[in-house]
């Protein structure tokens, strides 16, 4: 079939607004190795304007304290892994969709996901949540872990 010249996409198809300058800010913070921050969550204003929710230095707990059921929302986590030869950071990507998000909206994040990887660009692991559970720290280390290839047997991961 043929689209009319006139034809509008749906929100839930169009690009997210990561243009406010925070963002980059919280970004570059995580991943500086002069900071002490670790995390950030962005979330929703409105239909497609990403803004940051928050950013700390508490780790993983931290950020999944932030997470809310009836929300999509993208988090950035770096942990450090390694072993006593050689510990690294690593960052990890992590989209989020509680339980109670409706159809629209999850259909919406998928699109949106893209857009916020135009700001968040380095990771080496990329998960997708529903449930607090899908983010235990076993879980998210396990996946890092496994992202580093090699492995050694004094292997020590921390958030």
């Amino acid at each position: 079939s043929v689209v009319p010249v006139n034809f509008t996409a749906p929100s839930y198809y169009t690009m997210a607004d990561v243009s406010d300058p925070a963002i980059g800010e919280a970004v570059r913070d995580v991943l500086s190795d002069a900071t002490d921050t670790n995390w950030l969550v962005l979330g929703y204003e409105g239909n497609t304007v990403i803004k940051v929710q928050g950013s700390g230095s508490g780790g993983l707990e931290e950020l999944k304290g932030l997470l809310r059921d009836d929300q999509s929302q993208f988090g950035y986590l770096r942990v450090t892994s390694g072993d006593s030869e050689s510990k690294r950071a690593k960052f990890v990507f992590i989209s989020w969709c509680g339980e109670g998000v409706g159809a629209l909206k999850r259909a919406k994040m998928s699109v949106h996901k893209a857009s916020i990887k135009t700001v968040i660009t380095n990771y080496g692991v990329d998960m997708h949540a529903t449930s607090l559970d899908d983010l235990a720290e076993d879980q998210v280390m396990g996946k890092v872990k496994k992202a580093q290839g090699a492995d050694y047997s004094g292997n020590t991961s921390t958030l």
